[in-house]
């Protein structure tokens, strides 16, 4: 028995090497045909030769990131992980250079308009992609908001295996992770070496997120939680096997490869991590954040114009929440009743389940709103859901997690239960708007189901544009017969006013000198969110600096859209229209976003 399963196991070795061997000989023939198709053109025209570097990104794609192809329902590379070596990412940095290369050989003029505005955004992106290039993001892998710490774990849930195939490749990704984890650690070595950290005061609940992967009994790992229950294509001495198979991968390879991130972690890096928190003060800070910006906006605002629009919009949003509490009789100063919305009681749950519950209700009643303002509707469905427990103490309030038609996976709505004195039911509404309908869900799932695009223009994101989507929906929710009580309005601005304060801040602490401390108390004067929250959210800023500038950015411009449109157009504007245009084509730069709009005006105009 020792020798069979010895040579099964070389069998198996071996034709993972070769199935390893076989998906990089076939990223080499794609490049290979790049460089043909910049060199020669291989006698193909302009046209022909872009639609087939369309399909080779998405080829490479799917072959250099399994990932992202679990994600996007394709079958490639479902046994193993990205190779995040330095060798590996050497090698994707001159493949992006080379698609660059081969996207610039082609004469845009002898395109489609069509096929313009697919160039044009697949340019964009590339070019931002090697601009990029410069900053050292990858010796940072690892904060308190994502890293292998959660990533293992959030993708053996994301996977859904249908038959023993499936269940195999689960478990080859369980075994292979050590190695993820080795490579997350070299990079972390590297970045201790070149001073590019996160802040240290940033790192104090990474080793509890390690610790919580860790569990004492195997099958109690959320990594494996799909081999508690099988389908009924997996007959029952299967379903045993392949359980034992994983316990014994998470008990012989991931539990020693997370002990040693932790003993990693908390006596190496922690200990080396920068005591300052401003990107300015990484090597070429200022210019890493400038690119930043223009990255997560799609503008070209510096940090000093974004600061002054955040003081803008704080005292307007802030004179509109004096006139909520004037009108709700409250007889008392903004700060008293900043005091009685975090700790009166008539505003907590008191049971994880009654707050899901409410999340819930709150989607069930906005559904049937959506007919008012939109003409078309996606088909995927979504679901409310308790952010993991591992992740729940540093993790944000919520957050939205994108389905797939081809995977067969709905989207889902992540609300975090922990901690439930600061989880306020007045901001409740905001926030399933936000996150759900007419939010994130449904911008998504419309983007997924488009047709007779490339398939980058159905996954593609623009910060700007996705998160200012989001908090334009917000505040649909008027228009949907929400925010009845002057608590729930408040909660509205309150998280307007979150997203203004965060043009404040991250500007502040990563630009202008601001320390974290000063960024905590703006908050707190500011918006009627719970002091945990409000320190998950500063160190959320410093640890993605520039990301939480595109919401209100973004919200700012489809507002402006919108009062455009109904100004040119005014008794023949139509709502729905409107949306279905501003949703019709997929994320969008908020530039692109702007002259498609109000071309569609010209064109409702001129009939």
């Amino acid at each position: 028995m020792i020798r069979i399963s010895v040579l099964i196991s070389l069998v198996w070795l071996l034709a993972v090497s070769l199935g390893n061997a076989d998906y990089r000989d076939e990223i080499k023939e794609l490049t290979d045909r790049v460089q043909v198709l910049t060199e020669s053109k291989a006698g193909l025209s302009d046209s022909e030769r872009f639609e087939e570097l369309v399909e080779i990104t998405y080829e490479y794609t799917m072959l250099d990131s399994p990932e992202f192809a679990t994600f996007l329902g394709d079958p490639r590379g479902q046994d193993r992980w990205s190779d995040d070596s330095e060798a590996a990412m050497l090698k994707r940095e001159k493949d992006d250079q080379r698609l660059l290369a081969a996207l610039e050989s082609i004469d845009r003029g002898a395109l489609s308009a069509t096929g313009q505005v697919n160039y044009d955004l697949l340019y964009d992106s590339q070019k931002r992609n090697i601009e990029g290039q410069k900053f050292p993001t990858e010796l940072m892998p690892l904060n308190q908001m994502g890293g292998v710490q959660q990533d293992i774990a959030r993708m053996m849930a994301i996977m859904q295996p249908k038959n023993v195939g499936d269940y195999a490749n689960m478990i080859s990704r369980l075994e292979k992770a050590p190695e993820v984890i080795e490579q997350t650690i070299a990079w972390m070595r590297k970045g201790m070496q070149a001073g590019v950290t996160p802040p240290a005061i940033t790192l104090r609940d990474v080793p509890q997120q390690i610790r919580n992967q860790l569990v004492d009994e195997a099958s109690m790992s959320p990594m494996l939680g799909a081999f508690q229950s099988f389908p009924a294509s997996v007959d029952s001495l299967q379903q045993a096997s392949l359980r034992q198979r994983a316990e014994t991968a998470f008990s012989e390879k991931i539990a020693p490869a997370f002990e040693k991130l932790l003993t990693f972690v908390e006596d190496e890096y922690i200990p080396a991590a920068r005591t300052s928190i401003a990107m300015r003060d990484l090597p070429d800070g200022e210019a890493w954040y400038a690119y930043n910006i223009r990255q997560r906006t799609t503008t070209d605002l510096t940090a000093e114009q974004i600061h002054a629009l955040g003081l803008t919009e704080v005292k307007r949003i802030r004179a509109e929440m004096e006139n909520v509490i004037q009108s709700s009789g409250f007889d008392s100063s903004f700060e008293e009743f900043l005091v009685f919305l975090r700790t009166d009681p008539q505003f907590y749950h008191v049971t994880k389940e009654a707050l899901l519950r409410e999340y819930r209700d709150i989607a069930k009643r906005a559904d049937p709103e959506l007919m008012k303002l939109f003409g078309k509707l996606p088909r995927t469905p979504y679901g409310v859901l308790p952010v993991p427990a591992y992740a729940e103490k540093s993790q944000t309030t919520a957050y939205y997690q994108r389905g797939s038609v081809q995977a067969g996976r709905p989207g889902n709505f992540f609300a975090n239960t922990y901690a439930l004195d600061t989880r306020p039911r007045w901001e409740m509404e905001a926030l399933t708007l936000h996150e759900a309908v007419p939010g994130h869900h449904l911008q998504l799932a419309l983007q997924d189901e488009l047709q007779d695009v490339p398939w980058f223009r159905r996954v593609g994101g623009y910060t700007a544009y996705t998160e200012g989507w989001g908090l334009y929906s917000e505040s649909l929710g008027v228009e949907m017969g929400f925010y009845q009580d002057p608590y729930s309005k408040f909660g509205q601005l309150t998280y307007e006013m979150w997203r203004a304060i965060r043009l404040v801040v991250d500007t502040g602490m990563h630009q202008l000198g601001w320390s974290r401390q000063q960024a905590i108390d703006y908050f707190m004067a500011n918006a009627g969110k719970q002091e945990h929250d409000v320190v998950v959210e500063i160190d959320r800023y410093i640890v993605w600096p520039g990301q939480a500038l595109a919401y209100k950015i973004g919200e700012l411009k489809i507002k402006e859209l919108r009062a455009f449109a109904e100004h040119e157009l005014g008794e023949d504007f139509d709502i729905r229209k409107f949306h279905d245009e501003v949703l019709g084509q997929g994320a969008l730069p908020l530039s692109m976003l702007d002259a498609n709009i109000k071309a569609w005006v010209k064109a409702q105009q001129d009939g």
